[in-house]
């Protein structure tokens, strides 16, 4: 008995409903290729707004770099004026008041090396430690460095001052040394990285073979956390680098400022009485200090980059 329903052939589709001569014919959606993404006029205005945001700052620090006190009086901020003195700015800069800015430049280098370098490689013990061992009290650990992330740094300055002074460091570079080793967002960032880039099976095998956790650790560990710890040390640096304000509170003699502190007390020389106006000076200054950052995310931004991205895809 055969069925009243009839069955279309395997080789000839069933034509939709409505598919006639005069029936309109949908339109298919676009696709996208990962090599064509689509393109979005509200993303490509928003990102140009942030590069300018960025960019002219930086062009107006250069172009007034070159410039000498009276011609950034005479001249656009954002044109050169009729004499160029970047030259005669950056030797005026190292040499005034006695070398002083190379004093600064040297103590920001010292608290960079110790307290950006001491915090990443604290950061690196602390997050392979989280990251690759069990013990007591591991999600108190987990809840304290969360809340400690979330706690500005401003907040604990003069907590801190009250117990540096009491312990008689102040106005001394271990008042800005060891408040730096500590970096809780540099501790998270090795946790997580760890806890994707290191092979629980690996450290099994490491010691299987009779290495110790100092040979595992230095000879296995650190070769594979080495784009996490470029991306701590890039972020502990700039914050170490661009530190002003535990200076302010912590240091009085001038000797032992570094760079931030530095220029501000010469900016505001032009506020007293008597005082010697070299805005020219400060801006240049300025120029000399961003330097060095601006080469250490040109030089390590593919590792930065990579490390970053880490472990944002799970095979």
């Amino acid at each position: 008995m055969s069925s009243p329903l009839t069955t279309a052939s395997p080789s000839a589709p069933a034509e939709p409903v409505g598919a006639g001569k005069g029936a309109p014919r949908l339109r298919t959606p676009r696709k996208h290729s990962a090599g064509r993404p689509k393109r979005s006029v509200l993303l490509t205005v928003l990102a140009s707004l942030v590069v300018i945001y960025t960019v002219v700052p930086l062009i107006w620090l250069v172009i007034n770099a070159t410039k000498t006190q009276s011609g950034l009086a005479d001249s656009n901020g954002l044109w050169f004026a009729h004499d160029f003195a970047l030259w005669d700015n950056i030797r005026d800069t190292f040499t005034y008041d006695d070398g002083v800015f190379t004093r600064w430049l040297l103590n920001t280098l010292m608290y960079v090396v110790l307290g950006a370098g001491g915090a990443t490689f604290l950061a690196v013990l602390g997050g392979y430690a989280l990251a690759k061992f069990e013990f007591p009290g591991k999600r108190g650990v987990f809840a304290v460095v969360i809340g400690a992330v979330a706690v500005p740094a401003t907040a604990l300055a003069v907590p801190t001052f009250l117990m540096f002074s009491k312990m008689g460091l102040t106005d001394t570079p271990w008042a800005v040394i060891i408040p730096s080793l500590v970096s809780p967002f540099g501790l998270y960032l090795m946790w997580v990285f760890a806890a994707e880039a290191v092979p629980t099976e690996l450290l099994e095998a490491a010691r299987m073979d009779g290495a110790g956790e100092a040979r595992i650790f230095f000879t296995v560990v650190l070769p594979l956390l080495a784009p996490g710890i470029v991306t701590v040390l890039l972020f502990t640096t700039v914050a170490t680098w661009n530190n002003y304000f535990l200076p302010l509170i912590m240091l009085k003699d001038s000797d032992w400022y570094p760079l931030t502190l530095g220029l501000s007390v010469w900016n505001s020389q032009a506020e007293t009485i008597g005082g010697d106006v070299i805005f020219n000076l400060v801006i240049t200054g300025s120029l000399l200090t961003i330097l060095p950052l601006i080469a250490a995310f040109l030089l390590l931004q593919r590792y930065w980059q990579s490390g970053l991205a880490a472990g944002s895809v799970k095979e």
